[in-house]
């Protein structure tokens, strides 16, 4: 398959939608076209990392290396790092040609200890809507549960919300929250639903009248992919024949239609305050 064109993608749910999952095979199925492909993980749990079938993400974490801290205990870049250098020096490699950039995991210390790598994140994920030298590559940002980093802007370069919903009313509840959310927050951005673990058409139907929307691709409920899971193995590398993985790579497929017609920046350079 030759390389496809470059989309920015994020992908968000409530928690336990199956998100990470669809973002980690959607990442590395990109990237097996030679589009070089950057994950932007935000969650600060570890599901895209499983999904890809990289290394868990170092501790302390790598971004922590881009920012520094001055007397007034404000947070900024270190000397010479840019949003392109922390990308570049940070991201770590995944299977097939993908890099993914963490912002850091919670531990049991909770979050003060990944401040430093956050703020470098969150201005990072800026920093790319326009540095030349990934204006060839596809962002995929698995973002956190809900939300909350919509709301705070942590994915400024989506082009597309891809918004995962189960058959179940919780989770289409959050789905649609979730894309009220996005709208508001970037309204040159195309939204898409996807309904995860379907058992049949009338599960699809089911999800569409929840959220009064329709989808634009469903992901069968699979076995494969569950068992890959409860074990921490990627779905792709334990199942790859898996009817799942086949829907993902057919969602690919959708996503570049649905750009927004003018597929462009939406910000501006620099602007906005950082808030982790």
């Amino acid at each position: 398959m030759d390389a496809s064109a470059p989309i920015r993608v994020a992908i968000v749910g409530k928690g336990g939608s199956g998100k990470s999952t669809i973002a980690g095979t959607m990442a590395r199925l990109v990237g097996r076209t030679g589009t070089p492909v950057l994950v932007l993980d935000s969650d600060p749990l570890p599901g895209v990392t499983l999904s890809l079938g990289t290394d868990p993400e170092p501790v302390p974490p790598p971004m922590l290396q881009a920012s520094r801290q001055d007397e007034m205990g404000q947070w900024g870049w270190a000397e010479g790092i840019t949003a392109a250098v922390a990308a570049q020096r940070f991201s770590r490699p995944a299977p097939d040609g993908v890099r993914v950039l963490g912002r850091g995991k919670v531990g049991r210390e909770g979050s003060r200890p990944t401040l430093g790598a956050s703020k470098s994140f969150w201005e990072t994920a800026r920093g790319l809507v326009h540095a030349p030298e990934y204006a060839d590559w596809t962002l995929i940002g698995d973002l956190s549960a809900g939300p909350h980093q919509i709301a705070r802007d942590w994915a400024p370069y989506a082009q597309i919300y891809v918004v995962v919903v189960l058959p179940t009313a919780q989770s289409a509840l959050t789905a649609r929250r979730v894309a009220k959310v996005a709208r508001l927050q970037n309204a040159e951005a195309s939204i898409v639903f996807v309904a995860n673990r379907v058992r049949g058409e009338h599960d699809v139907r089911h999800v569409e009248r929840l959220i009064d929307h329709e989808v634009l691709a469903s992901v069968p409920a699979d076995d494969g992919i569950a068992a890959a899971e409860r074990i921490g193995v990627a779905p792709l590398d334990y199942v790859p024949d898996a009817p799942a993985i086949g829907a993902v790579q057919g969602l690919i497929g959708l996503l570049e239609p649905a750009l927004p017609p003018a597929a462009g920046l939406a910000y501006p350079p620099g602007a906005g305050t950082c808030r982790v």
